[in-house]
């Protein structure tokens, strides 16, 4: 896949890192298979940079586009879920919301006659 084509995929996804323009890290300099563009990607050589190669938490939050305190965010969801963590959360509700009976109760008898609902 060119680079173009790997460009639109994460756009559809939506993971563009949004400050793809701040990543510094020579990895992303030089091209080829690490994309800056690629929020994925970005978050995780950020921490494989500070657990492995012992870089500051400062410096491989500013190298990669974030903060520090983006960094500890980032850190907290990879030691919950893995890589899946490096995903962003689906934004909105989490789940259905649901009406308990006690709810169904004390709305019933001020219910309105009208149209049955389609």
């Amino acid at each position: 896949m060119n680079q173009a084509g790997r460009l639109r995929t994460l756009q559809a996804e939506g993971l563009l890192h949004p400050r793809a323009d701040a990543v510094t890290a020579q990895l992303f300099t030089q091209g080829g298979f690490f994309l800056a563009a690629d929020k994925v990607q970005v978050k995780y050589e950020m921490l494989r940079a500070h657990l492995l190669d012992g870089v500051s938490v400062t410096a491989a939050a500013a190298a990669h586009g974030y903060s520090r305190a983006g960094f500890y965010l980032v850190t907290a969801a990879f030691e919950q879920a893995g890589m899946s963590g490096l995903l962003d959360d689906k934004r909105g509700r989490r789940g259905p919301v649901k009406l308990t009976a006690e709810i169904v109760e004390f709305l019933q008898p001020r219910r309105r006659p009208g149209p049955a609902p389609s």
